[in-house]
């Protein structure tokens, strides 16, 4: 096959069509700073500021697979409890597909718990049962992957070891898909992996492949060797073994690649094997050649493991990471979910996030004027902008005069503005709360009580500074000067 030019190859991912069958779990995340140990033990008292529930899991593969826009079909199971509602509820939530998350009565929700200060892991506290379903559970749910296989191109199994693929039901998905003349490919769990007998790609990591092979496998040529054993003894076509920051190795039958790790900066593994999986399984779908789609999904990998949690790597992150390395971190123009990531990572390096918000529909001094002393007061500045939409009702008829892809590149290109975020709503509201920024700033012709988005700000400690403003400037007189 001839080589697939990358940036193409992400723009066919949303043709992509993938049924995802596994564990799936609940990722729940507490999040505060800790300023002082306990009185009474020596560990350190986290003080709670927020709280945040994730897919987990085979729903992690599932998340990213819908960053990527490919179409999906989920098939997991849940216990009959409140965190399986959750689940179901935030997968069908994602839409995409279809999905087919049954519950089973007995069964306990997989639940990771994770105790986070300042990006950093205090604690991990887990619920769960492993147990295997039952035989009217698995029945149902082979029908279902059954029915959808004539549409679907591929099936993965992302299996954690919770009970949904064990007791032989993986050899079941395999044999089921071979016939249907589909791939599978399985990210898997435990050393049996002869469960996965006949699946096309296994992507271990290089500690499961170990285990997994009864042998060490420190050097490159010894995790060669412990591949290729398990390929020929239980059918596999290919083996994708990442290797944490020595990168990744692509096995197949006649050659070996190595790929070298593309991460600049690494905060958290967790979740990252579910990104490579999904964004390989999106390309090989998407008609790559193993080593395309192992190229871009190690690309993938070096983007999620610079984000805490389990996190998604977006087909925009990808986009600009291929055309041009460092590009990603100088664009200042964003959609909410990739400027969410560029604000964690700058909280991270301990940055004060500060915000303002306006139609800046013709740029003057005062404008300028508010957006340096915002800067000064902070390390980095978010700018949110209303959309045209936005401003037409909230300026009438004839407004804005420039699109909000001229206002938001006047701003993108002014010293002081660090990002810009359009934004639908009549108010910022809702941006405001989900950028979380620990500095508030208007103009001083506010009032703090007619300030949207104070009272957020300052109930979780976050300050509201009233700029200055230049006297004599404002965006209508100056259009309705222009009109006489």
């Amino acid at each position: 096959m001839a080589s697939t030019d990358p940036v193409a190859l992400v723009e066919k991912l949303a043709h992509a069509r993938l049924i995802c069958v596994g564990d799936a779990m609940l990722d729940r995340y507490i999040s505060g700073r800790v300023e002082r140990i306990s009185p009474e033990a020596p560990v350190p008292v986290l003080h709670i500021e927020g709280e945040d529930a994730r897919l987990g899991g085979a729903g992690n593969v599932l998340r990213n697979l819908h960053a990527l826009g490919a179409e999906t079909c989920f098939v997991s199971v849940t216990g009959q409890d409140d965190a399986g509602r959750d689940i179901a509820a935030m997968v069908a939530k994602l839409g995409g597909g279809e999905s087919h998350v049954l519950s089973e009565r007995g069964r306990t929700t997989s639940v990771k718990t994770r105790y986070v200060a300042d990006n950093q892991q205090l604690l991990r506290a887990d619920r769960e049962i492993v147990a295997p379903l039952s035989a009217e559970i698995r029945a149902d749910m082979l029908a279902q992957i059954k029915a959808a296989l004539g549409h679907y191109q591929i099936v993965i199994l992302s299996d954690y070891g919770k009970g949904v693929l064990g007791a032989s039901f993986a050899a079941e998905i395999i044999d089921a898909a071979r016939a249907a003349g589909k791939k599978v490919v399985v990210d898997p769990k435990g050393s049996d992996y002869g469960i996965y007998r006949g699946a096309a790609l296994l992507k271990p990591n290089r500690r499961e492949l170990g285990e997994a092979a009864g042998r060490p496998v420190k050097t490159e040529a010894e995790i060669v060797e412990a591949a290729r054993e398990l390929m020929v003894r239980h059918g596999f076509a290919a083996m994708l073994v990442s290797c944490g920051k020595d990168g990744m190795l692509v096995i197949d039958g006649s050659s070996v690649h190595a790929l070298a790790a593309e991460a600049r900066e690494v905060y958290d593994v967790s979740g990252a094997g579910d990104t490579v999986v999904a964004v390989v399984s999106a390309a090989l779908a998407a008609g790559a050649s193993l080593l395309e789609a192992a190229r871009l999904a190690n690309t993938a990998a070096g983007i999620v493991v610079g984000k805490v949690g389990t996190a998604v790597v977006h087909v925009k992150e990808l986009e600009e990471t291929i055309v041009d390395r460092d590009t990603l971190a100088h664009r200042k123009v964003l959609p909410l979910p990739l400027a969410l990531d560029h604000v964690a990572r700058w909280r991270r390096n301990g940055l004060k996030i500060g915000f303002t918000n306006g139609c800046f529909d013709l740029i003057h001094p005062g404008h300028v004027a508010l957006l340096t002393a915002a800067r000064r007061a902070c390390d980095r500045l978010v700018v949110g902008i209303n959309s045209d939409a936005s401003v037409q009702k909230l300026k009438g008829p004839g407004r804005p005069v420039q699109n909000e892809a001229a206002r938001s590149a006047v701003l993108a290109s002014l010293t002081p503005v660090d990002l810009v975020i359009v934004f639908d709503a009549d108010t910022p509201v809702d941006l405001i709360a989900a950028l979380r920024p620990e500095l508030l700033v208007k103009g001083a012709d506010y009032k703090l009580n007619e300030v949207v988005g104070a009272d957020i700000v300052q109930a979780y400690g976050g300050k509201v500074m009233l700029a200055e403003i230049l006297p004599g400037y404002s965006t209508t007189a100056t259009i309705a000067r222009a009109l006489r």
